[in-house]
């Protein structure tokens, strides 16, 4: 028996979350998630093979990215500037 715990892939660690040149290649894939991307918040909702990252477009219009996009464009666990 140990004592790790496992953590789901694209999950940041803690030390992930501190570590400011940490950039995980991948978005989380924990429902409710919350990523920055273009300046902006989208959360993931949805389930398995559906999950689609929801937020607002730069005119403030609801736009759903998949996990391909969201990478194309770029993200992060923290709002940039």
């Amino acid at each position: 028996m140990t004592t790790e715990t496992a953590t789901e892939p694209g999950t940041p660690s803690a030390s992930d979350l501190t570590d400011p040149t940490a950039r995980p290649t991948t978005p989380p894939t924990t429902p409710c998630s919350v990523v920055w991307c273009c300046g902006r918040p989208y959360v993931l909702e949805g389930r398995a093979g559906r999950a689609r990252w929801v937020g607002n477009d730069d005119r403030g219009r609801p736009e759903r990215l998949s996990n391909a996009e969201l990478q194309r464009r770029g993200w992060s666990h923290r709002r940039a500037g």
